[in-house]
């Protein structure tokens, strides 16, 4: 007998069999991500570049701030940098660079900070306000002298997924706002590590994913071509997130 329930069943199944399809066409992900780069077009049409990220009051900090991704990168590399206090740790910033730099993390915390009390704001679905000190990423920018041609700023990490590390990157208009710091400290301590010490990125106007966590290496380029499957990031390479996740 044929129910209505059963009709419902089975058109739902249908319709999640056409999303799979979809999800599988090569054609219909490039339309996707053309709409994506209208809706960043668009915003940055709208929006002041400069526009500010709301910013909240020491009331409203989160009690606990909930660890996003990996928890403890794998490998003995970042386990024995750990294990010293990160005391051997170096941040690389290089590519299209003029003067490239190898900076302690001692070095990085001298540097003028910026702290600023934001929302994380995570694909999955779940939020977080942190209080949130670091450097500025402009000045590390500026530093190491990026050149004309420069249009891209890659962040490479210490976790890596199988073969793939993980890397995430953004375009010099966020590169250069006042709120994209590297930071080195959340709520008032030194980062831990599942919250990504020794240094992380806080770009607050993406979502959560774009916030890559145990930096290694910052790499300026003019173009994402040829870096992995050239969408940006990882989760854009391996699951079609937006490169751009504006919120």
């Amino acid at each position: 007998m044929i129910t209505r329930r059963t009709l419902i069943a089975g058109s739902a199944a249908a319709l999640l069999t056409g999303c799979d399809r979809l999800n599988d066409s090569r054609t219909f992900r490039g339309v996707l991500r053309s709409a994506e780069g209208l809706t960043m077009k668009a915003q940055r049409l709208i929006s002041d570049r400069e526009a500010l990220a709301r910013e909240f009051d020491a009331a409203d900090i989160s009690p606990t701030f909930r660890a996003n991704g990996t928890r403890m990168p794998a490998g003995p590399d970042y386990q024995r940098l750990a294990a010293g206090a990160f005391a051997e740790w170096r941040l690389a910033v290089d590519g299209l660079v003029r003067r490239p730099l190898s900076l302690s993390i001692d070095q990085i915390r001298r540097m003028p900070r910026r702290t600023q009390i934001t929302r994380h704001d995570c694909v999955e679905g779940w939020s977080a306000i942190g209080k949130w000190t670091g450097v500025p990423l402009h000045l590390v920018l500026d530093a190491a002298g990026l050149r004309d041609d420069a249009r891209y700023i890659v962040f490479h990490c210490a976790d890596r997924f199988g073969e793939r590390p993980y890397y995430e990157s953004i375009d010099l208009i966020d590169a250069f706002h006042p709120q994209t710091i590297l930071a080195w400290a959340l709520n008032d301590r030194y980062l831990q590590i599942p919250n990504g010490a020794p240094l992380r990125l806080r770009v607050e106007r993406q979502l959560g994913y774009k916030q890559a966590k145990y930096l290694m290496r910052i790499e300026a380029r003019d173009t994402l071509a040829g870096l992995w499957d050239g969408r940006g990031g990882y989760w854009e390479d391996t699951n079609d997130y937006e490169w751009y996740a504006g919120i």
